[in-house]
């Protein structure tokens, strides 16, 4: 199976689509909300995608992070609060922001697992800084180290017991980030030891109490204390020496999608520039099939050590029971219920937002 993840047009898989990936043998897919339209209808794509695949696992990804990144809208699917409304929680009261983190990325890994969806690209470990690009806002759980932390090691587990792989994201950290890297390429100039005791050091101390790792995302970032030359998904400095090496992660890496104006180049040599630099596999989401035929066509396949990663899963993995979909219904109520609880005590104050 070769080192990348594509994604597809339209909500139904076309012939031509179909054709390509049994050829090309992708490592799996990503679905965005041009592919879903209802819960039946995502089934039956999902099987569908599957079924062009000679392995077994596919993953299939999404992002369903909650607040304005989410794919699966309502009337079909639950309504999902940003992650910096548990930050705002957990700074009066740390139990419960701790309790609904787990129950909100719970019931959404048990509405993916639902639909076939196995791997969830949250949470973002970014830090949240005034000034900074509004592409994180409040995507981030806080601007403090200790709340980022503790809440996305939450998400981490609480999506791991339910079944569905997280994918940490964007190391080694956005969120000082003064452009979006969809539209240009952020350059981060801050020294080495205030990134390695702020930025990374959220990601390393919320994966530093786990042994195995999630997946992880790269960001298409220049870091100029330790590579100003290379975007941290083409540097193998930073790949090695910063995510693999300060942070410490030892989970399957993939990049951000290389679709995006932060890198340049042509899609085959972006493609070799991340796989080069340590990148487990890339991240290709347009669907567009002459682009995806291009990066195929210099794409490896997966090396044993590289498949051992990606498909190692955590003690306690998928242990939680399934529920009835009507348990889960009362569930959610009870979740909204206690969200909108604290809502009503924010409607006179200003949110922390970048404090």
């Amino acid at each position: 199976m070769k080192a990348v993840i594509f994604g597809l047009m339209g909500l139904t898989l076309s012939a031509q689509e179909r054709t390509f990936f049994e050829q090309s043998q992708p490592l799996g897919f990503i679905l965005f909300r041009r592919n879903c339209q209802s819960p039946e209808q995502i089934k039956t794509l999902v099987a569908d995608l599957k079924s062009t695949i000679h392995h077994t696992d596919v993953p299939i990804l999404i992002d369903q992070e909650g607040g304005r990144v989410v794919r699966l809208l309502p009337p079909h699917f639950r309504s999902n609060p940003p992650a910096h409304h548990f930050g705002d929680i957990y700074t009066t009261d740390q139990s419960e922001a701790l309790n609904l983190v787990t129950e909100n990325y719970s019931l959404i890994a048990q509405e993916l697992l639902d639909l076939g969806i196995n791997t969830n690209c949250a949470p973002c470990a970014d830090i949240l800084y005034k000034g900074s690009d509004p592409i994180i806002g409040d995507r981030a759980f806080s601007s403090k180290i200790e709340t980022t932390a503790t809440l996305s090691t939450a998400t981490i587990l609480a999506h791991s017991a339910n079944g569905v792989m997280p994918v940490i994201k964007h190391l080694p950290g956005h969120g000082r980030a003064n452009v979006d890297s969809h539209v240009g390429l952020p350059i981060i100039d801050t020294d080495r030891n205030t990134l390695i005791q702020t930025d990374f050091k959220a990601f390393k101390d919320a994966l530093s109490p786990l042994p195995v790792h999630p997946w992880g995302m790269t960001a298409h970032i220049i870091y100029s204390a330790f590579d100003s030359e290379f975007c941290a998904t083409e540097s193998p400095t930073i790949i090695n020496d910063v995510i693999r090496g300060l942070i410490g992660f030892n989970g399957f890496l993939i990049s951000d999608c290389i679709s995006m104006k932060a890198l340049s180049g042509t899609y085959s040599q972006r493609a070799t520039r991340a796989l080069d630099a340590g990148c487990d596999a890339i991240l290709y989401c347009m669907g567009d099939l002459d682009v995806m035929r291009e990066i195929a066509a210099v794409t490896p396949d997966l090396s044993k050590d590289v498949l051992d990663r990606c498909f190692m899963r955590p003690a306690g993995f998928g242990t939680v029971l399934t529920y009835t979909k009507d348990t889960r219904a009362d569930r959610e109520i009870l979740f909204k219920n206690r969200m909108t609880e604290w809502q009503a005590k924010w409607t006179d104050q200003a949110s922390t937002i970048g404090e």
